[in-house]
């Protein structure tokens, strides 16, 4: 009987932690967030002291979009004579480097330099050392900037304590066929979550590595074989004790992988370099930090986790049914639904039928077992932090 009590917690432990990481976790934000503002002692767009901006990119075969790219930065109501443009070539075997040559004849402020095949980290390092203004923009080749971007991913700066300033990436167009919609949505739930952290309690949990700044002076030289640098460097900006938020309207679009196959393969890297970053960042789930720490394992940690939670939950399931309970006869049942809705999904896939429901269903297992495959991977170890960019304009 006592084993059976056991077992009992467990699976509703293992309910609970999912439903608020992924129910109860924003609603507490929005209900601490609904009577704060974003920080407001900021720099006027006219203010004669707005800072000098390094934007640095590492780039790999972007011949699609780095044209786009550069002209997107350069179409700013920010000082131009106050942004200064790095862009690292890990060794790209297309055009990228030679269309970005011609864009330095538009754009003197533009410096180029081509690596040996290094990988994205390695180069932001490189490209840190060449800068050397206060406020570094870290931005990918298909993040495409509007306007006032830059402005507003350098504006808060004048409050001291803020360190670290997230963009908001949209996701314009989607595609009924893919799973564009449904990481378009979930991208979006991210973004309000980032902001609400920010304002709740001056942490976001990580950066869209597709756009973002940070204070010169807390930058942390990303490791060797870190997957995931985004999040590695937002984390120790946390660390030194300044604020991380995220600002929406640093708006910048991206396009939205729509092929499952390479959202997969993405999701697999970025989960190996989550668990690095787990252990890295062991001493912010401290009691002490408490607003980071709740944050860190809400948002983030019982999501990593998510897959293991799954399994012991069918196979919890699956010892609680001699109690017969119905409760444990619908939960099975639900789980099992689920799952068959993944193989519905899929069959609907191909003879043209696409249900947003199922769909969803899909992606979010999907993105689990990538988090499955990404464990795995990391326990063997990163052999190389070289990359492959997802397809463009899918």
């Amino acid at each position: 009987m006592l084993l059976l009590l056991v077992l009992q917690i467990l699976f509703w432990l293992a309910i609970f932690l999912v439903f608020h990481s992924y129910v109860l976790f924003p609603k507490i934000l929005e209900i601490l967030g609904r009577k704060k503002k974003q920080n407001q002692y900021i720099w006027d767009l006219t203010d004669g002291d707005l800072p000098e901006v390094d934007i640095l990119m590492a780039v790999y075969n972007e011949e699609k979009v780095i044209e786009q790219k550069i002209i997107s930065l350069f179409e700013t109501n920010y000082p131009l004579e106050k942004i200064h443009v790095y862009i690292g070539s890990d060794a790209s075997t297309d055009q990228t480097d030679a269309i970005v040559k011609s864009m330095m004849l538009k754009f003197p402020q533009i410096k180029l330099i081509r690596y040996n095949r290094t990988g994205k980290s390695g180069i932001i390092n490189q490209l840190y050392k060449e800068s050397g203004s206060d406020i570094i923009v870290l931005t990918d080749a298909n993040v495409f900037f509007e306007i006032d971007t830059i402005y507003h991913l350098t504006k808060h700066y004048k409050n001291k304590q803020i360190g670290l300033i997230g963009g908001n990436i949209v996701n314009p167009d989607f595609k009924k066929t893919g799973i564009s919609f449904q990481e378009k949505k979930y991208l979006e739930r991210e973004n309000r979550i980032k902001y609400l952290e920010g304002i709740s309690m001056g942490a976001m949990i990580g950066a869209f590595g597709g756009c973002y700044s940070i204070r010169r002076e807390l930058y942390v030289e990303i490791p060797p074989k870190c997957l995931v640098d985004d999040f590695f460097i937002a984390m120790q900006v946390l660390r030194k004790g300044k604020k991380t938020i995220n600002e929406l309207s640093a708006i910048c679009t991206e396009d939205v992988s729509n092929k499952i196959s390479e959202e997969f393969r993405r999701k697999v890297r970025i989960s190996a370099g989550n668990f690095q970053n787990l252990f890295t960042f062991l001493d912010l789930l401290l009691p002490f930090r408490f607003g980071i720490a709740f944050c860190f394992v809400s948002h983030k940690v019982i999501r990593w986790i998510t897959p293991f939670l799954l399994i012991g939950l069918f196979i919890l399931n699956l010892l609680l049914l001699p109690l017969g309970y119905k409760i444990y006869m619908l939960t099975l049942a639900g789980q099992i639904c689920a799952m068959l809705g993944v193989l519905v999904d899929r069959l609907f896939k191909k003879i043209g039928l696409h249900s947003r429901l199922l769909r969803f269903i899909t992606h979010f297992y999907t993105m689990n077992f990538a988090l499955l495959v990404g464990f795995v991977n990391y326990s063997r170890g990163v052999k190389t932090t070289t990359w492959k960019p997802t397809e463009r304009n899918q």
